[in-house]
């Protein structure tokens, strides 16, 4: 009897043994901290639209205020108008941001419409009234200010993505991820020749 009683007392320390067992590979492999990096992940993302879709919102009122100094500057304008329109048409949700080609295809479509203002900007300098005129300077200032919050809310969704993509790919931590299914996740790449100084031509 005391036999029996001992083999059931091994057999409870090895089923606990086991159970913790299984709990701290559970937890060591990130099963739990995945799913919160990439909700943090797809929070970020929402931010960098929302600073997006602000600048999109202003360019209408910027585009009229030159026009009204500058209507001869036809091409400038209209390139920013169309420029517009092709970013707010691409759309990337959250579902769709391992997706490396439509998270270019917005990258591209907002780096032409960055491309496009600053051509509409660099036009307002032949314009001594409508540099001096107060809603131009407003909008302009607002740009600004749109523009460093759409740096900050890229940035932010660069670091976060950097956090779940580290998760992801380091050991034992894959082993949960690939449990779901998850992957390293694509995210914004510098602009072709952004690496590069601007010349001043004076």
């Amino acid at each position: 009897m005391k036999r029996i009683m001992n083999r059931i007392g091994v057999a409870r320390i090895g089923l606990v043994a086991a159970l913790l067992g299984i709990a701290l590979t559970v937890s060591g492999c990130g099963y739990n901290t995945i799913p919160t990096l990439e909700e943090q992940a797809k929070a970020r993302w929402a931010d960098v639209q929302n600073q997006y879709q602000r600048r999109a919102d202003l360019i209408p009122n910027l585009v009229e205020t030159v026009k009204g100094f500058a209507s001869q500057e036809k091409s400038v304008l209209a390139a920013v108008v169309e420029a517009r329109a092709k970013a707010t048409q691409v759309k990337v949700d959250a579902s769709q941001l391992t997706d490396p080609d439509k998270l270019k295809a917005f990258q591209d479509a907002q780096n032409q419409l960055s491309g496009a203002l600053g051509r509409l900007l660099a036009v307002s300098e032949n314009y001594p009234d409508l540099k001096s005129n107060a809603n131009f300077l407003a909008l302009q200032s607002q740009l600004e200010g749109t523009e460093n919050r759409i740096a900050v809310a890229r940035r932010r969704y660069i670091e976060s993505v950097a956090d779940y993509n580290g998760i992801v790919q380091r050991f034992p931590t894959s082993i949960g991820a690939s449990m779901r299914g998850r992957a390293v996740r694509p995210t914004f790449q510098a602009a072709p020749g952004s690496d590069k100084a601007p010349e001043v031509k004076l």
